[in-house]
């Protein structure tokens, strides 16, 4: 059913041109009135940036997941050139705004650098500054997250789009409800702040919500853009070939509750988060769940509900470092993405750049009406396995079938023809070839009276669009489709034809009468397989490939760098010009001056360079470096290029001779240290903060005890290792000592009694499953380890797994969850007796003090080595015995120890080398390892529980031209038992290119604010 357009637009009071950010924020304060309405705005069909109409085709990237900031345009390029426009970006308010008075944007926690790296790639941002979970209109939240909200406007309000900036929506806060009123309050209390006079954000508000909830489109707290999230393969990757069938009432849905807005979804589904536990898939199974194949049917589903925003969560999944994880995922954020964690392309990336360069070629699909599917009446299948949604441009009348299996789930290969409506006639297509083919978990896009270039359209295509453009003045058609199957397409071929190789498994049929009378039908065999030309002309080319194939190319966009427009790198605004660079592992960015085309990208292996370019290129140079070709583009007789007589440019790209003597050293020459002297009865603990408090805000109390609260949290240490000192006078009767420990799932605790060891209270998880986030345990003492008459000592070591998260819809809502109770939560000896004193000490200088602002207040934790910074560069372990990391810790003891190493990396310039540290011991051993490298946390290994052994860690963190520090505090859980920690430095892959200028950031270690 077409809906009537109704525009809304965003009038604001800020000129367009600024001389400096400062302006901008003060004009927007003075109320300079002009109407920016084509700034920002939107109707029932899409967004409309500038007066240009916009599909936000988006990923997920959360910044602090990859503290380099350096690192972020690599990501931001790969965004771009995989076709898409768009990154949804997630802010961390524990890491910029710990605690009241603290509000730090420096370092990796920085929106600046962000911003400037998105305007030089063209890619538009939508911030998610979501301002925490404890989500209600009372005055101390209020007070709480004022300081972080005000924050985050002064760094935004500059960069909006309105200002020339990349920033073009903010998101209120994160999947919420309505209800009650105090949640209503509350998003209008931050509505209210973002919409205030003097704040100068002028871009619409959005939100996202979990469920088919009508949340915030109308009434209090109601937002300018209403968005749902969608997560139907949910989050187990256990059986990544079993699926759930896709959702088909979206369209219904938004027609129903916002249709004078267009419909969007925030958060799809671009991979799956991973559970602690031996039984936990890892991320592989993951990227085969929501691969591909997923993305091909899923992805598709959605452009059939006529969704004109959307974002992939995640793109780029990243590292959950130091204390970011919540219990239900370890270090590795990978998500099964696109993007690995380490930042190397996969296939799931090659199926969103065929999809992201179609919708990036494709604007008449900008602006659709949904006019029927399958279930409501549409029969124009000859196969009922078939379903087809009919989508129609209201202005063009370019049609848009969108097919796919009638059972989603199907792994069956359905054939068909459909009937179609075409400006020649009613059309049953194929008219000559083989019927449309779905090999099981497939959908695609058949379009007709299809717009590409200046002034050509495609009667129909059953093949796939890869690329519509217009390059040197010619239309340009790229299709592609699966080699085992036929295609087809009716065109209307223009121009002069310059003599091309035809393919024998390509066949055309020219019609002189009747409806298809002036049109040639294209026929694709199959067993296609390469890049092969269809028509080369003065006025048309159009190119077919495989699927696979067509996934080499690229088509970066070419900006005018001598514009002053500063949106000129934003296709569709500031620039609609491209070539097609075919071969590279990644093309990064290409540019024009004069008669010489610049290419910058990557290699991962000699690449055969193809260009469709402008025929006046004379010399074209890749990273820098001429490149010889077989060809000169000025004319068809000089031209050698087997693509295209005009503009085409074959040559053989090679890897640097560099590259082979890449390596990595060997991890030796470790240092090993005791780090639990808190054992011992000697052990002063007087400086630690005394645990006396008796009342607490979190709404889970102690089980059992003296009335004291003894919750981490109460005293300033929520997450990462928390040790615990609890004196009592012994009189000799006591034999034993309950504890519950909260601590998260998959956590753990050992206790001692003196300097005794006692016993480990292990946490579970098996793929989030037979979850064990407390234990009640009882610990015998003995014989001898109480010493009566005296002063004894319970020491507890607990490993904090993170604060729960919090849901506020569905059956399990519970907003509180994160208040999550990480401590004790019952202490009794045995006797009845009484502890004395309890001490708590976590991380050094807690959430106001801590001495490293650069790596921030979740890298550390309270273990006695962290406290003294033996983890950071540069401090001095020469007096450290020599012990192997291997060996583990003397005797077989349980304890904590660190082991420290140094090495020397020399990665020469122009690569990029990820690379990760992997443990390599067989899995089970009951042991936990913080892996810390130049100072910065950036691993959990649970070695009895896993599944991650392989970390991750990027250049900017590692000095690939200097000396580096790797530190490991050794944890073994259980006595005895040999603990072997085998740990080497890997490299992951060798890639020629990179984005450069990688900086490092890794202060050294410094007595200041540390214990001595």
């Amino acid at each position: 059913m077409a809906v009537s357009t109704l525009i809304v637009p965003f009038h604001i009071n800020a000129p367009f041109v600024r001389s400096s950010d400062e302006d901008i924020v003060e004009d927007a304060k003075r109320g300079t009135q002009l109407d920016l309405s084509d700034q920002v705005r939107f109707d029932n069909y899409s967004l409309i940036l500038r007066g240009q109409r916009v599909f936000i085709h988006s990923g997920e990237f959360h910044t602090f997941r990859l503290p380099v900031p350096s690192l972020w345009p690599d990501i931001l390029q790969k965004v771009k050139a995989a076709g898409l426009n768009a990154v949804s970006v997630y802010t961390h308010m524990g890491l910029i705004n710990p605690s009241r008075g603290v509000v730090d944007f420096g370092g990796f926690r920085a929106l600046q650098p962000l911003y400037d790296a998105a305007k030089e790639a063209g890619v538009w941002v939508v911030l998610r500054p979501v301002a925490g979970t404890l989500r209600t209109n009372d005055t101390d939240w209020k007070g709480a997250w004022q300081a972080y909200i005000e924050g985050i406007i002064k760094v935004t309000a500059p960069n909006q789009i309105t200002a020339g900036g990349p920033v073009i929506a903010i998101q209120i806060d994160n999947e919420y409800t309505q209800n009650p009123i105090s949640h209503a309050e509350y998003f209008a209390d931050l509505k209210n702040a973002y919409k205030d006079d003097n704040s100068g954000i002028v871009i619409p508000l959005t939100y996202n919500d979990p469920g088919q909830g009508r949340n915030f489109i109308n009434g209090t707290g109601a937002v300018d853009l209403y968005g749902l999230d969608s997560y139907p393969q949910g989050f187990d990757c256990s059986n990544p070939t079993v699926w759930r069938p896709v959702t088909t009432n979206y369209h219904t849905y938004h027609a129903e509750v916002n249709p004078s807005q267009p419909w969007y979804i925030p958060e799809f589904q671009g991979g799956s988060f991973d559970a602690w536990g031996p039984t936990a898939p890892g991320y592989a199974p993951c990227r085969v769940l929501t691969g591909p194949n997923f993305q091909s049917v899923f992805n598709l589903q959605l452009w059939a509900s006529n969704a004109k925003l959307i974002n992939y969560y995640m793109l780029y999944g990243g590292t959950s470092w130091g204390g970011i994880p919540f219990p239900g995922v370890y270090t590795s954020y990978d998500y099964g993405a696109s993007i690995t964690e380490s930042r190397e392309l996969t296939t799931k990336y090659d199926e969103l750049k065929r999809q992201g360069l179609f919708l990036r070629s494709s604007p008449e699909f900008y602006k659709t009406d949904w006019v029927a599917d399958s279930s409501t009446g549409l029969a124009i299948s000859t196969s009922p396995a078939a379903f087809v949604t009919f989508l129609r441009n209201p202005d063009t009348k370019a049609g848009f079938y969108v097919v796919r299996q009638a059972n989603s789930t199907s792994t069956s290969t359905t054939t068909f023809q459909l009937s179609v409506i075409t400006s020649a006639g009613d059309l049953q297509i194929p008219v000559v070839s083989s019927p449309i083919t779905l090999s099981g978990r497939q959908s695609k896009v058949i379009v007709t009276d299809y717009a590409f270039g200046q002034s050509s359209r495609a009667l129909y295509s059953t093949a796939q669009v890869l690329y519509a453009g217009t390059i040197d003045g010619r239309d340009v058609l790229f299709l592609h489709g699966d080699s085992s199957q036929e295609h087809e397409a009716t065109l209307r071929l223009t121009g002069t034809p310059n003599k091309v190789k035809q393919s024998s498994l390509v066949t055309f049929s020219h019609t002189k009468a009747g409806i298809l009378a002036g049109n040639t039908i294209v026929a694709f065999l199959a067993g296609i397989e390469g890049l092969i030309t269809i028509w080369d002309s003065d006025t048309q080319l159009v190119l077919f490939a495989d699927s696979v194939t067509a996934a080499t190319f690229w088509a970066p966009a070419i900006a005018d760098k001598a514009s002053s427009d500063p949106l000129r790198n934003f296709w569709g605004l500031g620039t609609n010009e491209s070539v097609l660079v075919g071969g590279p592992y990644l093309v990064r960015s290409a540019s024009i001056s004069g008669t010489a085309l610049a290419l910058t990208g990557d290699l991962k292996a000699d690449a055969r360079l193809t260009i469709i370019a402008p025929r006046n290129i004379r010399s074209i140079t890749w990273n820098g470096e001429r490149v010889s070709g077989d060809f000169s583009a000025a004319s068809p007789r000089q031209s050698r290029s087997v693509v295209t007589a005009i503009g085409g440019f074959e040559a053989q790209l090679r890897t640097s001779r560099n590259a082979n003597g890449i390596s990595v050293p060997k991890l030796r020459g470790w240092k090993f240290r005791d780090s639990l002297p808190e054992v011992g009865r000697s052990f002063d603990d007087a400086d630690w903060v005394v645990a006396n408090k008796t009342s607490t805000n979190l709404p889970l109390k102690p089980h059992y005890g003296d009335g004291r609260i003894l919750y981490g949290c109460d005293y300033g240490f929520c997450e990462n290792v928390v040790l615990w000192r609890g004196h009592f006078t012994a009189t000799g009767a006591e034999k034993s000592v309950n504890l519950s420990i909260n601590g998260g799932e998959a956590f753990a605790a050992s206790i001692w009694l003196n300097d005794v060891f006692l016993n480990t209270s292990f946490g579970n998880s098996t793929n989030n499953r037979h979850i064990v986030a407390e234990t009640d345990d009882k610990f015998i003492f003995p014989e001898g380890a109480v010493i009566p008459g005296e002063d004894n000592v319970i020491t507890v070591v607990q490993d904090n797994m993170g604060l729960d998260e919090s849901s506020s819809w569905g059956k399990s809502a519970n907003p509180d969850r994160v208040k999550s109770p990480r401590g004790i939560r019952g202490f009794e000896l045995d006797t009845g007796g009484n502890f004395t004193t309890w001490k708590v000490q976590g991380k050094v200088g807690g959430y106001l003090n801590y001495p490293d602002k650069v790596r921030g207040v979740l890298n550390e934790g309270g273990l006695f080595g962290e406290r003294r910074g033996w983890h950071l560069p540069a401090f001095d372990t020469s007096k450290w015995a020599s012990r192997a990391l291997v060996q583990g810790l003397p005797d077989s003891a349980a304890g904590v120890g660190f082991f420290v190493t140094t090495f020397k990396l020399d990665i020469p310039q122009g690569f990029d080398v990820p690379m990760s540290f992997t443990f390599q011991e067989p899995f089970g051993q009951p042991y936990r390892a913080l892996l810390f490298v130049n100072g910065w946390m950036m691993g959990k290994r649970v070695g009895n529980l896993g599944p991650q052994a392989k970390f991750p860690v990027h250049e900017g963190i590692l000095d690939y031209h200097g000396v580096n520090t790797v530190a490991i505090a050794l944890w073994a859980m259980t006595p005895g038992v040999p603990i072997t920690p085998g740990l080497q430095l890997t490299i992951d892959g060798v890639y020629d290119g990179g984005v450069g200028g990688v900086v490092t950031d890794n202060p050294s270690w410094s007595s200041s604010g540390r214990e001595q």
